[in-house]
């Protein structure tokens, strides 16, 4: 299962918790980074996260058995197309972006005839903080990887890249594409539009430095996330349009079934609603504590 030859495109948080996992685990003997930024890449190094690194993706792929493709969403279709120059025929592709379908097209477009080795990716594992120095080793233990590999997908590449996130921790699930982004447009991309959008909303309050003055543990918790890396939430917005469109439309009309209820005065109906949160979330909870 070991690799010769590991090129990471896009060394930050994930991309570079994925390198510091496979050294951990001796998966690789040589990590190559790719990224724009040279004193972030050169940081990279002087962590030990990644051997060496290129300025130039088509260099930093060229002899790699594996390909992460790390990098914001935005960024996939050239660097798709940049990298099918120089990949090794047998190298295996994968990426970590959390909307699938754009990716997909990006890859079918980009890649050509090596899109058969290419194993759509995403692991639900993050935290607010970006960059290299915000990598761990740990950040995929115990958390799902979701795999959406195609009909045409090769079987070996799939296999490969599930035994690669195992030996990361990781507990591999596979899904379609169309489920992943659907799903994960609820459960992620929604609530990080919501964190955003109430500080946002509050910080253009009046009374903005009063109101975070007083926030208590509550506002904090739920607005973690708005902590997060704007561009690259910027572009999950576009990328899963669709599904994140949907999901929004719904919540919406859950927001006004609360508020025509608190206008009302429907004692019963808002009881109702916490109610049934309530009991859902600590169904959850009670579900991870014991697994």
């Amino acid at each position: 299962m070991k690799i010769d030859r590991l090129a990471v495109l896009g060394v930050g948080l994930i991309g570079g918790s994925l390198a510091q996992a496979f050294r951990r685990a001796d998966l690789c003997k040589t990590i190559v980074g790719y990224g724009r930024n040279e004193a972030s890449l050169k940081k990279a190094i002087e962590l030990g996260v990644i051997d060496e690194f290129s300025l130039l993706a088509r260099d930093a792929v060229r002899d790699a058995d594996l390909i992460v493709l790390a990098t914001p969403l935005a960024t996939n279709a050239v660097l798709f197309r940049e990298i099918a120059k120089t990949i090794k025929a047998d190298a295996i592709v994968t990426d970590v972006g959390s909307a699938k379908a754009c990716v997909v097209d990006a890859a079918r477009s980009g890649l050509g005839e090596h899109f058969r080795h290419f194993v759509p990716g995403h692991p639900i594992a993050g935290k607010e903080q970006s960059g290299v120095g915000a990598a761990s080793a740990g950040l995929f233990e115990d958390h799902i990887v979701i795999l959406t590999p195609l009909a045409e997908t090769s079987i070996h590449a799939v296999s490969l890249v599930t035994k690669l996130w195992e030996a990361c921790g990781a507990e591999v699930m596979t899904l379609t594409v169309e489920h992943h982004d659907a799903v994960l447009a609820a459960t992620s991309h929604l609530p990080h539009m919501l964190a955003y959008a109430l500080v946002d909303c509050l910080a253009k309050m009046q009374e903005r430095e009063e109101i975070f003055q007083f926030a208590a543990g509550g506002f904090i918790d739920f607005t973690r996330i708005a902590s997060s890396n704007p561009q690259m939430w910027h572009d999950i917005c576009f990328s899963n349009r669709e599904s994140l469109l949907t999901v929004l439309e719904q919540f919406d009309a859950h927001i006004q079934e609360i508020r025509q209820a608190i206008e009302s005065r429907d004692s019963e109906k808002i009881l109702q609603i916490f109610s049934r949160a309530k009991q859902a979330r600590d169904k959850l909870i009670a579900g991870r504590q014991t697994t």
